[in-house]
């Protein structure tokens, strides 16, 4: 009786996956394409603190996480065209 309730538990889980997919129920999560924020890199500082860079659209913020709160470290900086250029 219960490994036929955990089938059915399982399928119905995974009908409704597919009628979310079928129907566009999916498509209200953004993509990624289209996402707007992300991490993109941490420092580890000690055991308990660190630094993460964080973009939002293309301006960066640079932030301390840590124990006692939360603060920028700076703000507002402008993420550039990288240009690889050679070492002399």
């Amino acid at each position: 009786m219960n490994l036929a309730a955990l089938f059915f538990v399982v399928g119905l889980i995974g009908f409704l996956a597919w009628a979310a997919q079928r129907f566009g129920l999916g498509g209200m999560m953004p993509t990624k394409r289209g996402r707007r924020l992300g991490v993109v890199e941490t420092l580890s500082l000690d055991a308990r603190r660190r630094l993460v860079l964080v973009r939002r659209d293309e301006v960066e913020h640079l932030l301390l996480i840590g124990p006692g709160g939360d603060r920028p470290i700076e703000t507002g900086i402008r993420r550039e065209a990288q240009s690889q250029a050679p070492p002399p």
